[in-house]
Order: C-alpha cells, then structure tokens, then sequence
C-alpha cells in the first residue's frame, strides 16, 4: 500500500489521515457522530476530528493541542479554525458513546475485511479481559466515581477513582481494543465483563474464540456464560478455587511431565482435562500447568542465570480444540493486555489523563485512544513497509506525527530576547 515513508518525512501525519480515509473510510465513519447540543456552531466532526490528532499525535491534554492552534496542518485538516480546550472537552461530555463504539466495529469489519487481522499460527483468536483503574483522587469527584476508604496514621478518608473492564483482540500481527465498560458503584468486575462481554458477542459475534483472564476471572459466572454462548474461557488457577488446584496438583505428581524448548526457554508441562471438582461450572475443565526455566546472561559479569516461574492454568478447551503448547502460548498471551495495552497507552499515549471529570467525557477519551491505538498500529503494520519498520520502531514514528504538527506552527520561532 504506498512506498515506505523516508526517514525524515515529516508528512507521515497526513499520510496516516490518507490510509485511514482510504482503507478503513474513517471519514464516513466519523461524519455519524452527533453530541447533545441543540444548535452547536462548531460541528461534532470538527470536535472528534481534533480529538483523534490530539490522541494519536500523543500530546497528552486539551491544553497542548490548544497551543498547537496555529500549526497550517489544522486549518487543511479541519477547514477551520482548531476548537478551545475548554469546547473540546466540554463536547466531549455531550457525545454518546454507543455512537463511537459502532465507529470502533466498524473499524474492526474494514481491518477484517481487508486481511489485517488474522489468527496467531494456532488459529484460535482470543479475547484478552482485564480490569484497569485509570486515576484515583481525593479531592474531585463526579456521580460514578468508585469509593474506598484509606486508613492512615491521621485517620480515615475517601479515595475516589474510576476503573474499566477493557476488551483486547490478539490479532497475529497486532492487537486491537474493542470496547471498554466503566465499572459502576457497588459491582465487582466479573459483573462489569459480562456486561461488556454481552455488547462483545452482540457487536463481534465471530470475532473471538477463547476469552484469556487472569485469577480474578476465573469465576464460575464468567465460564458458564461463555460456555452458554458457544466460547470457551482460559485463565490463571489460583488458591482460590483450592479443591481444582488440589486435585489437579495430586494427579500431577503421579504423570511425567512433556518438554517443550522455546528460545532460551525449557517448559516442563503437565495437562489433563475432564476435572469436575469445580462443580459450579456446567462441564468438566482442563487444566494445565508448566514450570519454566528462562536462561539469560548476566550483563555485569557475562555469567549464564536461570529464571524459574510456575504458572496453572484452567479452560475448557479441549485437546481436540488445542494442543498443549497452544494452551501454553494462549495462557502466556493474556499479559499483552498489560503490556500492550495498559502499561503503553498510559505511558506513551496518556490513557490515564483526566482531560474532564465527568463520566461521559471519560469514557469518550477512552474509546477515542482505543480508537487512535488501533489506526496507529493498523496503520504501521500495514501501510509501512518492513523494512522501514525493520529500522524505525512505532515510537519513532509517533515523534514524527507530532513532528508534522509542530513544524506547521506559524510562531514556532523563539521569542525575542
């Protein structure tokens, strides 16, 4: 798709624009967001279109992208005059959200449609869940702030903050965010991923195969409901379900384990399936359990050390549906929603901004950064070609987008002294 971008090419902002406008028709897409203003002057596909460069440009707040104001690239890119802070964020809090997320399924149908999105090698496409809090205060709150109380040496008091249940599609290339459920007062998150899960099969009915958790979700709540809907469930296996882990444990000790090598590391593998000593699930589950010895080479004084990790997992996933290294691949893939996904959006693509405290405006910024990561990673994966890719990583290439904003600044020269 296109010649690979030089080095220097400080274009690359508009060449994204032109691959996503092309590829996924994000124009389109975008042009059927409304808000609740009953006769804006600044059209809401102004405001999302601000928003989305904010994002992907990775700026960080409403404050920065508003002194990029005069950049030539605004008044091309938007044919107009870039909105204020305060009206970006302001609009942003009027939105619906089930709007954006069509924009979001829609994005995923373009991607599938044109072949991005294949399986891993394995050919199951799992679903990652997990639960993240954005921000806590003590200071400001808003109606679905989440509460808890802090005991120190001065005494009790409040905490407030915000946590969501975010759906991650692992792809074999690169992962995409789905959707994001907000937690609400006095549920738990179990509660909060069915709810999500239910929109999931609604929304990306084909799209998945497996759902990966860590121990929170192994939960007879979350298996029973996917098994109800044709998926199956892989997660981490825990004390908390002592009597599986026991069971599986005791028969363990009496099997020779398989041996796998991979790289530097040697898995030790034990598997069996047709458990029923967790009874609150409808069917027997498998479960698996592997001791990793990962050898590395000491940098200080060159000496060769061996890392030892141990990991059970439970699923019902057949043998017939999995092999027992694809078990060990799909159970190590769950932390890509914590790597990939949270530890990167909130540190390189401020996920974890409060850019308004108000609890439309927060969701919006979320799925709007769900949005700008899956262009972005879309976008580098297939319009960039490898070996462009093979000497700049996706950091790079975010300073050049901003790069192109800042260098169309009309007062970009220093101040006089």
């Amino acid at each position: 798709m296109g010649q690979a971008a030089s080095p220097g090419d400080l274009a690359i902002l508009r060449r994204l624009i032109a691959w996503a406008e092309k590829v996924v028709v994000l124009g389109s897409l975008l042009d059927g967001l409304t808000d609740a203003r009953p006769k804006p002057r600044i059209g809401t596909l102004v405001i999302v279109r601000s928003l989305l460069v904010m994002i992907v440009t990775r700026l960080g707040s409403l404050n920065a992208v508003e002194q990029t104001h005069s950049s030539l690239f605004w008044r091309r890119f938007l044919h107009t005059q870039l909105p204020s802070a305060d009206t970006l964020g302001r609009v942003a809090s009027q939105m619906a959200p089930e709007a954006l997320r069509k924009v979001l399924q829609d994005v995923y149908t373009e991607l599938k449609r044109n072949k991005a999105l294949p399986p891993p090698d394995h050919g199951l496409m799992p679903l990652v869940l997990d639960g993240h809090e954005s921000h806590c205060t003590e200071q400001r709150h808003c109606p679905a702030c989440l509460e808890r109380t802090i005991s120190t040496a001065h005494g009790d008091h409040i905490q407030y903050y915000h946590r969501h249940v975010t759906a991650m599609l692992l792809s074999r290339d690169f992962p995409i965010l789905l959707d994001a459920e907000p937690q609400g007062p006095g549920e738990d998150e179990i509660a909060t991923a069915l709810r999500l899960l239910g929109r999931l099969l609604k929304n990306y009915p084909r799209a998945f195969d497996v759902v990966l958790g860590d121990a929170l979700y192994t939960d007879p709540r979350l298996y029973n409901f996917l098994l109800d809907h044709g998926k199956d469930a892989l997660t981490v296996l825990k004390n908390e379900n002592r009597n599986l882990l026991m069971d599986a444990r005791a028969l363990f000790e009496t099997l020779s384990p398989q041996r796998f090598t991979e790289g530097a590391t040697t898995r030790e593998v034990w598997d069996l399936q047709g458990f029923t000593s967790w009874p609150q699930v409808q069917q027997p589950v498998r479960v698996v359990r592997s001791r990793e010895t990962t050898t590395t080479r000491r940098q200080l004084d060159g000496q060769r050390h061996d890392q030892e990790a141990g990991w059970v997992w439970v699923t019902t996933l057949s043998a017939n549906q999995a092999s027992t290294p694809t078990l060990v691949a799909l159970g190590h893939a769950r932390w890509r929603i914590e790597n990939q996904g949270f530890n990167e959006t909130t540190n390189r693509w401020a996920a974890d901004h409060v850019y308004k405290h108000e609890p439309t405006a927060i969701l919006i910024f979320c799925l709007m950064t769900m949005l700008a990561y899956n262009l972005f990673y879309a976008f580098y994966s297939r319009n960039l070609q490898p070996a462009y890719r093979s000497r700049f990583d996706a950091q790079h290439v975010a300073r050049c987008l901003s790069s192109e904003l800042y260098q169309g600044l009309a007062d970009n020269r220093a101040p006089p002294t």
